[in-house]
């Protein structure tokens, strides 16, 4: 590769760290930082708090009716230094009302009457409440104000039906559901916003607190239950050898068949009680869930995912015998397992287990995802990809979903390439990130398709939310990580990481972050990417042999700031590629000149940005004439 200088550039590394370009910030998120509650440096404040809850929960499904019960206890601790007057309490699955605003159409099969609150207490204290007129949020006015430091106990009787018409959660066939957001909790309470009472719209996801979780779930013999969290008495609910199986497996490298068709049509898996009640607990974790079948098969198998502890994790998976897409989904999930905790984002796994379960959503939940069955098995091993990868964002580091998707998203779908690159090659990688992630968003030319990536994602509709959260969000991750090269990119990355998992992360976390860990100021980079209207359209714009050397000039057009490829062809029928990174746009984002320092004449130039695909692509070439 030639010498080359870049005219009008000033190489990020060497400018000083304390020059900055000031990022945008919201008047509530100017005060969070005036608070205390959250540092320049990228760590979270000296006068950070979060608000917890410990739930103690027993639910029951039955399988005729199909009302998913409960009773729970909630110790809930106001670490805020706001004196609590009222609650907000979220129940997810009153979508599912014909009241509730939704973001798009459903069938009748979706509608039902939503949550029954058949008791409701404070601290033994009785409250009427009537649960009918709520929507996703609903608010109850505490007779006591809950001051700060103070705790409060809530005891919840209630019941909901399960929608026939499944999504995330719901109906998957006659005998198996996925009961997903089941149960009322209290709403996140937080410095930026205080009570998050955003609806639920089915679209935007969710928001929750990291609390703990010691629950059951009675359901009628034969039904399998798998859930989130540590499975706390599988003597009392299993066969003798099916238990065993499942125990065996926790150390094994090698699938396991736990239990087959034949067992679950006869009967030989779960004890033959009239109902079992399985108990699970999770700790420090910001949701459960389960799904239960009487005829899913049970695979499993585990990997080391933390190779300084030898720490194990779990991966099961849960189908129909129709559902060919999860006859490996055990085996591709160790693999993906050890890579994510081994390469990127190259932090050990941090649950006990992951499982698979067959149903329609595509969608992420702590230790478990309820993904379709496709036909396409490569196709289904990426979407498994990218759920588990949200292992990491939102519920590792608890992203506030509903407002920043693209802090979410826009990870799993890089890390989900990263992965992709791993599993099948780059040329393959780039060709799928090519045409599922990018190509419908840079071919639409509307206005919805660019608007500032930091919109709140509840105020941006259409193509504009998709392409914001996945896509767009997501070539920003990998244009950084070009920048400043894989392992500086790691160290920032982990930074990141370090300072936030368990907490809750808000955009500018991240980028103040980044740029302690690179140990380099970033705004530029984050304005460019973050806070424009700005697009992917490079350009060759004029090309000048003088004499010992060629002057390129190209234009930006677009705006953002992405690596590219200049593909250099010599008269003489050498040829050479140039990778120009983001930086070199740092000074002037409009424009650059890039120096040849060689006598060879140039033929042709043309300009790859690989998978920052041009809108314009034929302007990216230039021929002599």
């Amino acid at each position: 590769m030639k010498k080359i200088a870049i005219i009008a550039l000033l190489i990020f590394a060497v400018l000083p760290f304390a020059q900055s370009q000031e990022l945008y910030m919201p008047r509530n998120i100017k005060a969070a930082y005036a608070n205390g509650t959250r540092s320049l440096d990228g760590k979270p404040g000296k006068n950070y708090w979060q608000n917890h809850g410990v739930y103690q929960m027993d639910i029951k499904v039955d399988a005729t009716t199909k009302v998913v019960s409960g009773n729970e206890q909630i110790a809930y601790s106001n670490k805020s230094p706001d004196t609590l007057k009222t609650l907000a309490i979220r129940f997810v699955n009153n979508l599912h009302k014909p009241t509730s605003p939704r973001a798009g159409a459903v069938g009748e099969d979706f509608l039902d009457a939503g949550l029954t609150i058949s008791s409701f207490s404070v601290d033994g204290e009785n409250y009427n409440i009537d649960a009918k007129d709520w929507g996703t949020v609903g608010n109850v006015k505490l007779k006591k104000p809950l001051i700060p430091g103070g705790k409060i106990e809530l005891k919840i009787g209630w019941n909901y039906p399960l929608s026939k018409q499944s999504g995330r959660e719901g109906q998957i066939d006659s005998t198996s559901f996925y009961v997903a957001y089941s149960y009322p909790r209290v709403s996140v309470y937080d410095d930026y916003n205080g009570w998050d009472r955003i609806p639920h719209t089915d679209r935007a996801e969710f928001y929750n607190d990291f609390n703990d979780y010691t629950f059951s779930v009675t359901a009628p013999k034969n039904y399998v239950v798998y859930a989130t969290g540590d499975f706390l008495n599988p003597d009392e609910v299993l066969m003798p050898n099916i238990a065993e199986r499942l125990k065996k497996s926790y150390t094994s490298d090698e699938v396991m068949h736990i239990a087959n068709e034949e067992e679950l049509k006869d009967g030989k898996v779960t004890l033959q009680n009239d109902w079992n009640t399985w108990k699970f607990s999770a700790n420090h974790i910001t949701d459960v869930c389960f799904g239960l079948s009487n005829h899913y098969l049970w695979d499993a198998a585990s990997v080391v995912v933390d190779k300084k502890t030898n720490r194990r994790a779990s991966a099961q998976a849960a189908y129909g015998v129709n559902g060919k897409d999860f006859i490996n989904s055990v085996k591709n999930n160790l693999f993906t397992l050890a890579w994510f905790s081994n390469n990127w984002p190259g932090v050990p796994y941090p649950f006990s287990k992951m499982t698979a379960f067959q149903g329609f959503a595509d969608m992420e939940y702590p230790m478990m995802v309820n993904d379709s069955n496709t036909g396409d098995p490569v196709f289904a091993q990426l979407v498994q990809d990218h759920e588990v990868a949200h292992t990491y964002f939102p519920f590792y580091m608890g992203i506030n979903e509903t407002r920043y998707a693209y802090m979410d998203e826009g990870w799993a779908t890089t890390f989900e390439y990263l992965i992709g690159i791993a599993h099948n090659g780059k040329e393959a990688a780039d060709k799928f990130y090519q045409n599922f992630r990018v190509k419908r968003y840079i071919n639409d030319s509307s206005t919805e398709e660019d608007q500032p990536i930091i919109s709140m994602s509840t105020q941006v509709s259409g193509a504009g939310y998709g392409n914001n959260s996945y896509g767009k969000a997501s070539l920003s991750y990998l244009a950084l990580k070009d920048m400043l090269g894989d392992d500086l990119f790691k160290v920032a990355l982990h930074n990141y990481m370090t300072n936030w998992n368990g907490k809750h992360p808000i955009p500018w976390d991240y980028f103040n972050s980044m740029s302690s860990g690179a140990k380099t100021n970033l705004n530029w980079f984050f304005n460019n990417w973050f806070f424009t209207n700005n697009y992917i359209d490079i350009s060759v714009d004029d090309v000048a042999p003088l004499k010992g050397k060629t002057n390129i000039k190209i234009k930006n057009n677009g705006g953002f700031a992405i690596p590219f490829d200049m593909v250099v062809s010599y008269e003489n029928g050498n040829k050479e590629t140039i990778h120009q990174s983001p930086a070199v746009w740092r000074a002037n984002n409009k424009e650059i000149t890039v120096v040849l320092t060689t006598s060879k004449a140039v033929k042709s130039i043309k300009l790859d940005g690989g998978i920052f695909m041009d809108t314009t692509p034929k302007n990216n070439i230039w021929s002599k004439k």
